[in-house]
């Protein structure tokens, strides 16, 4: 199952990447704030590579709830953004790290193993959003009004430069 879903991330990846621009949100997230989240027990940011890819991804160790992922090539400088929306989800990808936002427009297509939408996007890994993330190793994903902030456990801190320093 877990290779299906890599499949249609890849080759939504390319379309993407062929046709997304990055938009700016015309406003701020009326919460938007600085102060780090806390981590949350059992979830984490999970760092996979392989044969010249790399995964970021924050969820549930051991299982299919992911909340974000963020996909690379080495020293590409390009990302693939990947989150699970609800059913009247907008086709983008929300994020904001340390009240630094920007909005993705997304490609959205039915999830096959949630309710509701797989959303991915195409970003540029130098993206302030990005950047500030890197520094301050927590991100937050919006949907429908609603902030969830996702936070390494200290021990997973240091996967977040590891896969940015991988990306370029």
């Amino acid at each position: 199952m877990h290779a299906r879903v890599l499949i249609v991330l890849t080759g939504l990846s390319l379309g993407a990447a062929a046709c997304a621009t990055v938009e700016a949100p015309t406003t701020t997230p009326p919460e938007a704030v600085s102060s780090a989240p806390a981590p949350v027990d059992g979830y984490d940011w999970f760092y996979h590579l392989d044969d010249g890819e790399a995964r970021l991804v924050y969820g549930l160790a051991e299982s299919d709830d992911l909340r974000l992922g963020l996909d690379c090539r080495a020293g590409s400088g390009r990302l693939m953004l990947s989150a699970i929306g609800g059913p009247e989800a907008k086709p983008e990808i929300l994020v904001e790290a340390g009240g630094e936002t920007e909005r993705f427009p997304a490609l959205s297509e039915p999830s096959e193993l949630h309710d509701g939408v797989l959303l991915t996007a195409a970003a540029a890994a130098a993206a302030p959003v990005f950047q500030r993330f890197r520094r301050l190793g927590w991100m937050a994903l919006w949907q429908d009004g609603e902030r969830e902030a996702y936070a390494p456990h200290p021990e997973s801190r240091p996967n977040i430069e590891r896969f940015f320093a991988f990306c370029g």
